[in-house]
């Protein structure tokens, strides 16, 4: 124990010096071996024993991650490392790279400067790669490259140097066109793109545990070819000593990833939209260990002893025990209780943890993931978007009634932990929705409240989450209150794509000053009339006003916009979401008397008249589709793009890539439930594939009808559809 302690003691005295932190991320494609890979780097900072790294998976540490042998949680982890005669202190997360939960790939990188991304040697880079690079890029994080697995290719493939050299390089090239294109856009980043001979890429083996990079060939005198020796004759604990890995990737992290001090005023402009001639943003920007205290939570983990622990990037100010601290959006304090850093998967409590490290905190009762939280009241930071929104959705009821009350509270601590999980609470029917990123995200989900809760639940069959979308422009439709005193007239036509992902994105919202806003959604293409009369966005709705001196429509307006968002949260077809329209507000006929305009009045008359409006534009049914990618030997490739076309899909692309064909497609997700089984006995267990969420799309008119019935039935909604709806 005694080592654990000088360790604990060693990153206390680092914690104060700012430019010997970095702060990282690895992140990859599922099975790329970032975990294993992390097993080597605590090795290598003598964290845990040298024999076991590779087998340990010492990060992922809940059961249900080594059955499946994927990571599902990001895991801190903080050690120490050498380099140049001076010890630097190394915060990682290792990252899921499962498509599932890419939520917290996004709140991973809050909270670092660096991301190592990882690539599988034989694969190349991978859809999933992209995304991770994206996500970092977005986060204003800069990216190294390590190319793993390369003892596949020399062992596996029997390449000679002159092919792997060319295999190497073309797998630089594709992750380096993807740096290019993110960042052209980007002012504040000067080249990020990775190379060789910068050092910026390395090259190994994680599950052998050597590597090599540039710097490491000058330092220790061996090349690839001597590699290669190694390699075939079977020598690899040779290779190991000769070249270890962790000294290769620890050295390029300290010499190429930035510290706070280079990030911190790249980063916070990025992720922080307050007034930045502050005194606060100077301190953000400077680091100051002195200053007001900004702790931004990236994630919420439940330990058993001390609770619900916040951990995420401390950017200004030092954090103790016994603090009073604001979170966001929440009113009055909460009191921090302990203060701590990762070692490994546990937490060692210190005295404080000063800004630019990450930290773990009991006490922030009312904190979820994303949270701001400070000494003094401030602007939050930016709400992490997430790429995806969930896709599918399944019940779960308690099998014993006593169970309810746990169970409810279990899916409210799922929702505060993981923001991409929906959860939806029924009292009155038992029954509780929960919808999330895709089968394998739930099915975890449930696993875990069974097993960490011991709360038997039974789930039904997945169900897939659609949205209704206005096709065409309406006309000018009327609504009329019950007592027939107040009218609202109405028109809607469907937003175009870019300004649909502007809001998405976070890039237009109504929390950001009105110029900004106008600037934001102009650029998307909304012209300038448009843009200057926005009233509220719900989703990706926008409701402009267009009226003139209307009297009382100020006071009314609150009541306009709730009857706005109950049609849009319910739309017309099915009661599903509705996405991408353009509400216009013409004029209204509102009644002197407060009385007889109250909610009562004015909800069901504009909630009536958007569905009618949307009637009128030929609202139509979207439902979620998804990417699909198989890799298959050859002679399966058949069964595999029969697969994708007996879904409903189509099959875009077939190409070679090594000795496997790959066949890239796309496909409802309605009709990808149960696709595992499926392309398994298809192809006798041959295939490895991934899909991503690819959005929603208009479903075919001859599928509308019947789709809608299913889903009124399961909702019990009357079954007959307004007559205007005959457009199918």
């Amino acid at each position: 124990m005694g080592r654990r302690k000088k360790i604990v003691q060693e990153c206390e005295s680092l914690m104060h010096d700012p430019e010997n932190i970095r702060n990282i991320a690895i992140a990859a494609h599922v099975d790329h071996g970032k975990t294993t890979l992390t097993d080597n780097l605590l090795a290598g900072a003598g964290m845990i024993s040298d024999d076991t790294a590779g087998q340990q998976l010492a990060m992922d540490t809940e059961e249900d991650e080594q059955e499946r042998g994927i990571t599902i949680d990001a895991a801190n982890v903080s050690m120490t490392h050498e380099y140049e005669e001076t010890n630097h202190l190394i915060n990682l997360i290792d990252t899921p790279g499962h498509v599932d939960f890419g939520g917290d790939v996004t709140r991973a990188m809050r909270a670092v400067d660096g991301a190592l991304v990882v690539v599988d040697a034989v694969e190349g880079a991978m859809p999933q790669t992209e995304t991770v690079l994206r996500q970092a890029l977005r986060e204003g994080v800069k990216p190294t490259l390590f190319i793993n697995k390369v003892d596949r290719l020399i062992s596996e493939l029997q390449e000679g140097p002159q092919e792997m050299q060319k295999r190497l390089l073309s797998v630089i090239s594709d992750v380096n066109d993807l740096i290019r294109g993110m960042t052209e856009e980007m002012d504040d980043v000067d080249d990020w793109t990775v190379s060789v001979e910068d050092g910026t890429v390395g090259f190994g083996s994680a599950l052998y545990k050597w590597g090599v990079s540039m710097p490491s060939m000058q330092r220790t005198g061996m090349d690839f070819g001597d590699i290669m020796e190694l390699e075939r004759a079977d020598k690899r604990q040779e290779l190991h000593e000769r070249t270890p890995l962790s000294n290769v990737v620890l050295d390029m992290v300290c010499e190429h990833f930035p510290n706070p001090i280079d990030a911190q005023p790249r980063r916070i402009p990025r992720i922080w939209r307050g007034d930045d001639t502050s005194e606060l943003a100077e301190q953000m920007r400077l680091v100051d260990e002195d200053g007001e205290v900004v702790f931004m939570v990236t994630d919420i983990g439940i330990d058993p002893h001390a609770g619900e622990i916040a951990a995420g990037r401390v950017f200004s100010g030092t954090l103790e025990k016994g603090q009073e601290l604001y979170v966001s959006g929440t009113a009055g304090k909460n009191r921090v209780q302990s203060v701590g850093i990762y070692m490994g998967g546990e937490r060692e409590e210190v005295e404080e943890v000063p800004a630019g490290n990450i930290a773990a905190v009991t006490g922030l009762k009312d904190a979820i993931a994303g949270s701001t939280v400070s000494s003094v009241e401030m602007t939050p930071f930016e709400s992490i978007e997430h790429i995806s929104e969930p896709v599918i959705t399944k019940s779960v009821e308690a099998q014993n009634m006593d169970d309810l009350p746990k169970l409810i509270k279990t899916l409210q601590q799922v929702a505060k932990e993981d923001p991409t999980i929906q959860v939806e609470i029924n009292e009155d029917t038992g029954e509780h929705l929960i919808s999330g990123q895709g089968e394998l995200h739930l099915e975890v989900i449930g696993q875990r409240i069974e097993r960490n809760q011991g709360i038997p639940i039974n789930t039904g069959e997945p169900i897939v989450v659609y949205r209704e979308a206005p096709q065409q422009e309406s006309r000018e439709v009327e609504g009329i209150s019950p007592n027939r005193h107040n009218r609202f007239y109405i028109s809607v036509h469907p937003l175009a794509e870019d300004v649909v992902e502007t809001i998405k994105m976070g890039e237009a919202s109504m929390d950001m000053p009105e110029l900004e806003r106008r600037e934001a959604l102009q650029e998307a293409g909304l012209d300038k009339d448009t843009s200057q009369n926005v009233e509220h966005i719900h989703g990706t709705n926008i409701l402009i006003d267009d009226t003139k001196g209307i009297q009382h429509l100020n006071e009314t307006m609150e009541l306009v916009i709730e009857g706005l968002e109950e049609a849009l949260d319910e739309g017309p077809l099915a009661n599903e979401p509705v996405q991408g329209s353009l509400l216009r507000l013409h004029d209204a006929r509102l009644h002197e008397d407060a009385i007889h305009r109250g909610p009562a009045q004015v909800i069901p008359a504009v909630r009536n008249a958007v569905h009618n409006a949307l009637i009128d534009a030929r609202i139509k049914l979207l439902e979620p589709i998804q990417q699909v990618r198989i890799d298959v030997p050859n002679d399966h490739m058949g069964a595999a793009s029969g697969e994708i076309q007996g879904r409903r899909g189509r099959v875009d692309d077939m190409y070679q890539e090594g000795d496997l064909m790959v066949v890239e497609g796309i496909a409802p997700v309605d009709e990808m439930i149960g696709f595992s089984s499926d392309i398994r006995s298809a192809t006798e267990g041959r295939a490895s594939w991934n899909t991503e969420n690819a959005g929603f799309q208009v479903m075919a008119d001859n599928l509308q009808p019947e789709k809608i019935q299913e889903i009124r039935e399961r909702k019990g909604m009357k079954l007959e559809l307004p007559e205007a709806i005959d457009y199918f």
